[in-house]
Protein backbone atom coordinates (compact mmCIF):
# COMPACT_ATOMS: atom_id res chain seq x y z
CA UNK A 1 0.00 0.00 0.00
CA UNK A 2 2.78 2.45 0.83
CA UNK A 3 4.38 1.83 -2.55
CA UNK A 4 1.81 4.15 -4.15
CA UNK A 5 3.00 7.01 -1.92
CA UNK A 6 6.73 6.69 -2.58
CA UNK A 7 6.94 9.25 -5.40
CA UNK A 8 5.47 12.63 -4.44
CA UNK A 9 3.11 14.00 -7.09
CA UNK A 10 4.12 17.22 -8.88
CA UNK A 11 7.67 17.16 -7.47
CA UNK A 12 9.62 16.37 -10.65
CA UNK A 13 12.01 19.18 -11.60
CA UNK A 14 15.23 19.82 -13.46
CA UNK A 15 18.18 20.76 -11.29
CA UNK A 16 21.78 21.66 -12.03
CA UNK A 17 23.28 18.49 -13.49
CA UNK A 18 20.11 16.43 -13.81
CA UNK A 19 16.62 16.05 -12.39
CA UNK A 20 15.11 15.55 -8.95
CA UNK A 21 11.89 14.58 -7.20
CA UNK A 22 10.62 14.02 -3.68
CA UNK A 23 10.34 10.47 -2.39
CA UNK A 24 9.02 8.77 0.73
CA UNK A 25 10.29 5.67 2.50
CA UNK A 26 8.07 2.63 1.70
CA UNK A 27 8.10 1.35 5.26
CA UNK A 28 5.84 2.01 8.23
CA UNK A 29 8.74 3.05 10.47
CA UNK A 30 11.77 5.22 9.89
CA UNK A 31 15.09 3.55 9.11
CA UNK A 32 18.71 4.47 9.64
CA UNK A 33 20.32 5.46 6.35
CA UNK A 34 22.74 2.52 6.53
CA UNK A 35 19.69 0.24 6.26
CA UNK A 36 18.74 1.64 2.83
CA UNK A 37 20.61 -0.75 0.57
CA UNK A 38 19.65 0.74 -2.78
CA UNK A 39 17.47 3.32 -4.49
CA UNK A 40 17.03 2.58 -8.18
CA UNK A 41 15.66 5.29 -10.46
CA UNK A 42 14.39 4.69 -13.98
CA UNK A 43 13.13 7.50 -16.19
CA UNK A 44 11.36 6.74 -19.45
CA UNK A 45 12.90 3.25 -19.47
CA UNK A 46 16.46 4.48 -18.81
CA UNK A 47 18.02 3.17 -15.60
CA UNK A 48 20.06 5.82 -13.81
CA UNK A 49 23.39 4.30 -12.66
CA UNK A 50 23.69 3.90 -8.89
CA UNK A 51 26.67 6.24 -8.76
CA UNK A 52 24.52 9.01 -10.29
CA UNK A 53 21.85 8.94 -7.55
CA UNK A 54 21.96 11.40 -4.64
CA UNK A 55 19.82 11.36 -1.50
CA UNK A 56 19.11 14.51 0.52
CA UNK A 57 17.29 14.68 3.84
CA UNK A 58 17.21 17.61 6.29
CA UNK A 59 19.85 19.47 4.28
CA UNK A 60 22.42 16.64 4.11
CA UNK A 61 23.23 15.01 0.77
CA UNK A 62 24.69 11.53 0.37
CA UNK A 63 25.68 9.17 -2.41
CA UNK A 64 24.17 5.70 -2.06
CA UNK A 65 27.63 4.33 -1.23
CA UNK A 66 28.05 6.92 1.54
CA UNK A 67 24.68 5.99 3.01
CA UNK A 68 25.95 2.47 3.71
CA UNK A 69 28.02 3.82 6.63
CA UNK A 70 25.72 6.59 7.91
CA UNK A 71 24.66 5.42 11.36
CA UNK A 72 23.65 8.78 12.83
CA UNK A 73 20.95 9.87 10.37
CA UNK A 74 17.54 8.48 9.44
CA UNK A 75 14.83 8.56 6.81
CA UNK A 76 11.72 8.97 8.93
CA UNK A 77 8.24 7.65 8.21
CA UNK A 78 6.39 10.09 5.93
CA UNK A 79 9.45 12.31 5.49
CA UNK A 80 10.03 13.62 1.97
CA UNK A 81 13.61 13.16 0.81
CA UNK A 82 15.00 14.82 -2.30
CA UNK A 83 16.17 12.17 -4.76
CA UNK A 84 18.48 13.57 -7.42
CA UNK A 85 19.58 11.80 -10.60
CA UNK A 86 22.67 13.15 -12.34
CA UNK A 87 21.78 13.29 -16.02
CA UNK A 88 23.44 15.90 -18.24
CA UNK A 89 20.83 18.26 -19.66
CA UNK A 90 18.12 17.05 -17.29
CA UNK A 91 14.74 16.20 -18.81
CA UNK A 92 12.69 17.74 -21.58
CA UNK A 93 9.45 19.45 -20.61
CA UNK A 94 6.38 17.24 -20.80
CA UNK A 95 5.29 13.80 -19.57
CA UNK A 96 7.74 11.26 -18.15
CA UNK A 97 7.43 7.78 -16.65
CA UNK A 98 9.34 7.72 -13.37
CA UNK A 99 10.12 4.52 -11.47
CA UNK A 100 11.63 4.33 -8.00
CA UNK A 101 12.61 1.09 -6.27
CA UNK A 102 13.89 1.04 -2.70
CA UNK A 103 15.62 -1.97 -1.17
CA UNK A 104 15.97 -1.79 2.61
CA UNK A 105 17.25 -4.05 5.34
CA UNK A 106 15.07 -4.69 8.38
CA UNK A 107 16.65 -6.72 11.19
CA UNK A 108 13.64 -8.92 11.94
CA UNK A 109 12.77 -9.83 8.35
CA UNK A 110 14.36 -12.98 6.88
CA UNK A 111 14.51 -11.33 3.44
CA UNK A 112 15.50 -7.96 1.97
CA UNK A 113 12.35 -6.28 0.62
CA UNK A 114 12.38 -4.15 -2.51
CA UNK A 115 9.39 -1.88 -2.99
CA UNK A 116 8.68 -0.20 -6.33
CA UNK A 117 6.54 2.74 -7.42
CA UNK A 118 5.82 3.85 -10.99
CA UNK A 119 4.18 7.18 -11.79
CA UNK A 120 3.55 9.26 -14.86
CA UNK A 121 4.61 12.82 -14.04
CA UNK A 122 4.84 15.98 -16.10
CA UNK A 123 7.78 18.37 -16.08
CA UNK A 124 6.67 21.95 -16.53
CA UNK A 125 8.19 23.97 -19.36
Amino acid sequence: MMDKLMIVEDSLENVDGGFAFLGRLPYYRGLGLSMIEDIQITIDGEVIPRENVRFTVRGKTYTLDEMETVYDDRWNFGEKALITALKPGGLAAGPHKLEMAVRNRVSYLPFVPTTKCVKDLALAA
